[in-house]
C-alpha cells in the first residue's frame, strides 16, 4: 500500500520531504506533482524502479526518460550542452520544457535512447519538486504519469493513490496539478525540433 503525503504547496514541511527522500534512497517509486502534471519518479540508480515505471506505463525501449534536475549545475553533469544552446535553454527554464540532449557518461546506459544515446532533462518551476530535489541531492528519474490507453494524465493525488496503491510506494499531494505535460524540444541533431507541444511556449524553439 502506498504512503500518502499531504505536502503544503508553498511551504513544504521539511519532515515530510525528508521522509519521501528516505523512501527514494531505499529505492522507492513515487508519484509526485510538477509544474506541468503528475510524474512517476525514482533515483537514477534504481534499476527496479525504472522497470516498474516501464511496466506501469507499458513503455517500449525507445522511450525517452527524463532527468528532473534542480539547477543548471546538475543539468550540465548529465547532458552535453554547447554555449549557444545553453543560452536558449537557460532562457526557457525553470519551466514547462523537457529537452532531449546527448547524454554524458554519468547517465546509466539503460536510460539512454538505444540509437541516439540521448536523454530528456528538465528543471521544474515547482516548490515541492524543488524541495525534493534539494534534499535528494541528485536528479529524479521521471516519466509523465500517463497510464496506458488514457488521453490525459491523472491530476488528483487521492485519485492516483486509489488507482496505483499497489504499484507505487508513495503519492505526494500538494493540491491541484495540471493535466498538460511539458513541451518537448529535441536538440539531438543540433537544431531544435518541437516533438510535443505542452505547457511551455513552443514558439521559442520554432
Amino acid at each position: 500500500m502506498a504512503k500518502y503525503f499531504d505536502v503544503h504547496p508553498d511551504s513544504p514541511q521539511p519532515r515530510l520531504i525528508s521522509q519521501i527522500v528516505e523512501l527514494l534512497h531505499a529505492d522507492g517509486l513515487i508519484a509526485y506533482p510538477t509544474d506541468s502534471c503528475y510524474a512517476l519518479g525514482c533515483r537514477l540508480g534504481n534499476k527496479e524502479g525504472i522497470d516498474r515505471i516501464r511496466e506501469i506505463r507499458k513503455l517500449g525501449s525507445d522511450h525517452h526518460f527524463t532527468l528532473v534536475c534542480r539547477d543548471f549545475a546538475q543539468f550540465g553533469q548529465f547532458v552535453h550542452v554547447s554555449n549557444a544552446l545553453f543560452r536558449s535553454v537557460k532562457a526557457a527554464t525553470p519551466g514547462g520544457y523537457t529537452f532531449i540532449l546527448p547524454a554524458t557518461k554519468e547517465v546509466p546506459r539503460r536510460l539512454l535512447h538505444p540509437r541516439k544515446k540521448t536523454v530528456g532533462v528538465r528543471i521544474p518551476d515547482h516548490v515541492v519538486t524543488q524541495a525534493l530535489l534539494a534534499e535528494l541531492g541528485e536528479p529524479l528519474l521521471s516519466s509523465t504519469l500517463l497510464l496506458p490507453d488514457e488521453a490525459e494524465p491523472s491530476t488528483q493525488g487521492w485519485e492516483i493513490k486509489e488507482r496505483l496503491d499497489h504499484v507505487v510506494d508513495a503519492v505526494i499531494d500538494s493540491g491541484e496539478c495540471g493535466a498538460t505535460p511539458t513541451t518537448v524540444v529535441d536538440f539531438s541533431q543540433g537544431e531544435p525540433e518541437v516533438v510535443r507541444r505542452g505547457t511551455g511556449d513552443p514558439s521559442l524553439f520554432e
